[in-house]
């Protein structure tokens, strides 16, 4: 199969993703697509990692951990993928951008391979399940990060091969800074297998899991009621 073959499938998938006559499901994608909206989220997974960190040492670590993980989805992404590819965004791409449904004029200029949102999103959600280690909460994360995927072609800015990559990249750099972390940490504190029902199997509690759980959810409805309150 040719370069030529794969991109038309590509223009094929997205145009099965992007776009409806929906008013809601408009609203719920710009809702959901916004990084504003996840504070809270974010401000809960802050508070879970404070709350479960033995020290400042373990706190100090999972802060760089994330940081550098952000670091390596965002910055290949933005700063080598895009520049270096120059892939056109769907919405701005001068050979499709007139068949792309937009939702009120929301395009993003530049280019778009690959996708910052799914490898920064997907990132995230791998790091934090491998260190918490909760299951319920580890399938909450990656269901977060794949709607934020399809918001991105509900809205017409990747193409799905975008966010395939950018999903890709996004398990290696969350998965690598996890280990990092592990490694780091381990070589100078004992490595503890917390046995009990009120903790994960890394000392996670499960009542503050609960919390950021109730916060996503939370976000979720206000998205689903900003949406209905949209309808004509």
């Amino acid at each position: 199969m040719d370069i030529s073959r794969l991109l038309e499938i590509d223009r094929q998938v997205l145009a099965f993703f992007n776009g409806s006559d929906s008013l809601f499901l408009d609203t719920v994608a710009t809702t959901f697509t916004s990084g504003l909206t996840w504070i809270p989220l974010y401000v809960a997974l802050l508070y879970l990692v404070i709350k479960n960190s033995e020290n400042m040492v373990q706190f100090g670590l999972i802060i760089l951990s994330a940081a550098v993980c952000l670091l390596l989805a965002y910055g290949l992404a933005d700063f080598v993928s895009k520049p270096y590819v120059g892939r056109w965004r769907p919405a701005v791409d001068p050979a499709v951008k007139y068949t792309i449904d937009v939702v009120d004029g929301y395009r993003e200029a530049g280019f778009g391979f690959f996708s910052a949102h799914a490898a920064n999103t997907m990132s995230i959600a791998v790091f934090i399940s491998l260190l918490v280690r909760n299951r319920v909460l580890t399938i909450a994360l990656l269901v977060w990060s794949l709607l934020n995927c399809w918001t991105r072609l509900y809205l017409g800015v990747h193409y799905p091969g975008d966010v395939l990559v950018g999903i890709l990249w996004g398990i290696v750099a969350g998965s690598l800074s996890y280990f990092c972390y592990r490694k780091v940490y381990f070589a100078v504190r004992p490595k503890l297998r917390y046995v009990s029902s009120q903790y994960t199997s890394t000392g996670y509690s499960h009542e503050d899991i609960d919390i950021v759980l109730l916060t996503g959810v939370s976000i979720c409805i206000y998205i689903l009621l900003r949406a209905a309150c949209c309808q004509p």
